[in-house]
């Protein structure tokens, strides 16, 4: 049986993407945030909005950590806290593409513990906890098992295959794109793609859950430097994320 905290987080992340489906292919209202931050809809406050209303509720003493809530230091006291992301791919939303994902973890001393992950236009909920199994719907999930990095299929943006990457050279790999880094996380921790990689600075609330579920799942997943991943830093970010199994972690990172 789930924890508590994961079976709170299943439960709200259904209803999320319930609220996230109301307004996906129906012309939400959108706003540029600036710099380099995207777009931002009337969805994605929407799901911020009952997101913090029931979770906190249901943990008044767990700290916020939301791409749609001003950041507080307070966060940074507590033992535990939320890091979510109310629509992770607001582009594709925005597009009326269905790779977007509700991404919700729960945090406790800079590891994540429990973590869930919903693709509403997909209804598909991923889900897992730390020392238990990865879970899509329901159903035990596997990363795959390729050690081979030449004719590999990562998930990454065209920027992450630069030579400057790369100075023991480019391996000769197919590369795939999702616009969510949680989805990308998931699609790795399920085996459809041999791993993910993303080499510049990562927002914690994209990749909070998806990465304990690729964990769970058995994968290796490290920072672009082969550190594991600490959340809920002052920053909220980490030094990019590599998620594939540990054979194919070690062929990244040679060449890296």
């Amino acid at each position: 049986m789930p924890g508590p905290d994961l079976t709170l987080l299943a439960e709200v992340a259904r209803k999320a993407g319930d609220i996230a489906m109301r307004f996906w292919r129906q012309d939400p209202q959108v706003w540029d945030k600036g710099g380099d931050h995207g777009p931002v809809t009337e969805a994605d406050l929407a799901v911020n909005d009952m997101l913090k209303a029931t979770l906190l509720a249901a943990r008044p003493d767990y700290g916020w950590l939301s791409e749609e809530t001003p950041d507080s230091a307070d966060r940074l006291l507590a033992d535990r806290l939320f890091i979510l992301d109310p629509i992770d791919g607001t582009r594709a939303f925005v597009l009326g593409e269905d790779n977007f994902a509700v991404s919700l973890a729960v945090v406790e001393k800079g590891v994540v513990i429990a973590g869930a992950v919903m693709m509403p236009a997909k209804n598909r909920l991923y889900t897992g906890e730390i020392g238990g199994p990865a879970l899509c719907n329901g159903v035990e999930i596997r990363a795959g098992a390729r050690s081979n990095l030449v004719g590999s299929n990562l998930l990454a943006t065209k920027a992450n295959m630069e030579p400057s990457h790369w100075p023991g050279g480019v391996p000769e790999l197919k590369r795939s794109f999702r616009t969510s880094l949680a989805y990308r996380l998931c699609l790795a921790a399920e085996g459809r793609y041999d791993g993910m990689i993303t080499f510049r600075d990562t927002w914690e609330w994209d990749i909070a859950a998806g990465s304990l579920i690729c964990d769970c799942a058995g994968a290796k997943v490290t920072d672009r430097t082969g550190a594991a991943l600490r959340f809920n830093s002052p920053r909220a970010m980490t030094a990019g994320v590599i998620a594939t199994n540990p054979a194919l972690h070690r062929a990244i990172m040679a060449r890296l």
